[in-house]
């Protein structure tokens, strides 16, 4: 059952880090006029809300209207800092070229059969045996080739997924093997991981970003359903978990919002900020 609702004559935070699918947004990857009018109203009292994602920049286009089309978002989980209003990149944490492919040859001597894709700030790449059923119809003009062909130094983000490995040893392998080199995450439930440069998260980026703002963790609030929200919730002086999350993100949280299908998110705000939504 979720927690109850902060009292809105607590102590408010000064910034708000929200996770999209499966927190901000509902099962259908909308923003809710619920939600949209929580955000409006946040926006009218100065408090930013900064969005912090695995999605790529090239799956962000057709949500910046959504989400009011202004501020910051931290995607990739924490590779790239996107001026929505500037429309521009204006920070990337990229993964050196020798450890990509470092990581490459490791993965593929101690898991056979493990795939790649990159996601970089110029667009997506991969190699002919990732995601080979979806790729052709999907994405057919991406970049294929090996992993030492595609690589270089604008990537953010690694993918690897095994076509026949059950999903939570394929994760748990992974960050055993490599876990030294590189940060691993992941935020779907298939057999993929999504590999970040060492010490990239979302959390680390966003700490980055607060520090500009004269912000300190005991002022954010921040929200996440899934294993890559860890490092964020784990940070943030006031963390939710959403209760349709990953176990491991409920057991961190400090608490428990209803639902992304509730408005979850925008329920907890607008209680926390006095907001009649």
């Amino acid at each position: 059952m979720a927690d109850e609702l902060l009292d809105p004559r607590d102590v408010r935070p000064r910034l708000v880090a929200t996770d999209l699918d499966g927190t901000l947004l509902d099962s259908e990857g909308k923003v809710t006029d619920r939600t949209r009018a929580v955000l409006g109203a946040l926006d009218e009292m100065g408090v930013p809300v900064v969005f912090t994602t695995g999605r790529p920049l090239r799956w962000m286009e057709e949500l910046w209207e959504e989400v009011g089309g202004h501020g910051l978002a931290i995607v990739s989980n924490g590779g790239i800092v996107f001026d929505v209003a500037g429309h521009k990149i204006s920070r990337s944490r990229t993964i050196p070229v020798d450890v990509l492919v470092r990581v490459g040859e490791i993965l593929r001597e101690t898991i056979p059969g493990t795939a790649f894709a990159l996601e970089s700030t110029h667009g997506f790449s991969r190699e002919a045996e990732f995601f080979p059923r979806l790729a052709v119809s999907r994405m057919p003009d991406t970049p294929i080739g090996r992993l030492e062909e595609i690589a270089d130094d604008q990537v953010v983000k690694l993918l690897a997924r095994h076509e026949t490995l059950e999903a939570e040893p394929f994760w748990h392998e992974v960050e055993a093997q490599v876990g030294s080199l590189v940060t691993t995450t992941w935020s779907s439930m298939g057999p993929l991981v999504e590999i970040s440069g060492s010490g990239v998260t979302k959390a680390s980026t966003l700490e980055m970003l607060t520090a500009d703002l004269g912000i300190n963790a005991a002022e954010v609030v921040a929200f996440g359903d899934m294993p890559n929200d860890l490092p964020l919730l784990g940070w943030a002086g006031r963390s939710y978990a959403m209760s349709n999350g990953h176990r491991s993100v409920i057991d961190l949280a400090q608490h428990v919002a209803p639902s992304n299908d509730e408005d979850g998110v925008a329920q907890t705000l607008a209680a926390l900020f006095g907001i009649d939504a």
